[in-house]
């Protein structure tokens, strides 16, 4: 990953959670969507408002469930069928969980959920969740 890549993630993560207020979902969606040059409609990021761990509920990472969202839009807008589509997002949840050592919000959020967290702790994971996303991102769709 070129240094330039990985300071604009970083620079992006950071806007987006502290002066937007965004989750990590539409945080992921955002990014990749800039990173691969593809629009995504105001409707998704208005769907994905719910998904940080399940609203909060700390179950699936709003990482992995944005990454996912991006696969099936950005793969149907690339032809692939369903069932391709399926695939990818099995084959990408195992390899998140492979790197990242769980889907889960709960786990992977730094020091787990307490009263007194800072906003934004993800910046530091969501920043290398992004990067991972668009390695696996561009050696299925590149």
């Amino acid at each position: 990953m070129s240094e330039e890549i990985r300071e604009y993630v970083k620079g992006e993560v950071h806007h987006l959670y502290y002066d937007n207020d965004e989750n990590c979902a539409c945080t992921m969606l955002k990014c990749l969507s800039h990173l691969f040059s593809f629009p995504v409609h105001g409707n998704i990021f208005a769907a994905a408002l719910g998904m940080h761990g399940a609203g909060g509920y700390r179950a699936q990472c709003g990482l992995v469930e944005g990454t996912l969202m991006f696969i099936g839009l950005f793969g149907t807008a690339k032809d692939m069928d369903k069932a391709e589509i399926i695939k990818t997002c099995h084959d990408f949840a195992l390899s998140f969980e492979k790197k990242f050592s769980s889907l889960r919000c709960r786990e992977l959020r730094p020091g787990g959920f307490n009263e007194d967290d800072p906003p934004h702790l993800c910046e530091s994971i969501t920043v290398e969740a992004v990067l991972f996303s668009l390695e696996y991102l561009k050696e299925r769709f590149c």
